[in-house]
């Protein structure tokens, strides 16, 4: 399966190791799924983390290294084309655009809402919270 992590996800995995975003992280470059990024989306989780770095368990070098080895276990995509706007949030449109560029089976997001659904079947798509995408790959209950 293929996924795109949307950054309010990432944060949460940041924010706290109890939770499924953080789970999620954690089978990054397992059999279960392969996530795809962009570098539009790393440089915002990036620049998200560093936002939040008062709120975060960690300092500057750990969000690196942790965006690092993201980097390592994902698909790099290069988006070459923009359907803007399709969704409300211009930051939405490119996780859709990377989603659509890298043929992806989910957006994982806790904004579900700004993630229309007729929008996202018209590529195919669909959206999920790190808890359901979990239960759907048989890792929670």
């Amino acid at each position: 399966m293929q996924i795109v992590i949307d950054t309010d996800v990432f944060i949460s995995a940041l924010r706290s190791n109890k939770g499924a975003s953080y789970k999620l992280l954690t089978l990054l470059g397992s059999d279960k799924f392969e996530i795809n990024v962009s570098v539009a989306l790393i440089l915002e989780y990036e620049d998200v983390a560093k936002r939040f770095i008062e709120e975060i368990a960690l300092n500057k070098n750990d969000i690196n290294d942790i965006i690092d080895y993201i980097c390592s276990a994902a698909n790099k995509r290069k988006v070459f084309y923009l359907w803007r706007p399709v969704l409300k949030d211009p930051n939405d449109d490119m996780i859709l655009e990377l989603a659509s560029t890298a043929s992806c089976d989910f957006i994982i997001t806790f904004n579900k809402k700004d993630f229309h659904i007729e929008d996202l079947k018209t590529f195919g798509l669909r959206s999920l919270t790190p808890k359901e995408f979990l239960q759907r790959i048989g890792e929670l209950s």
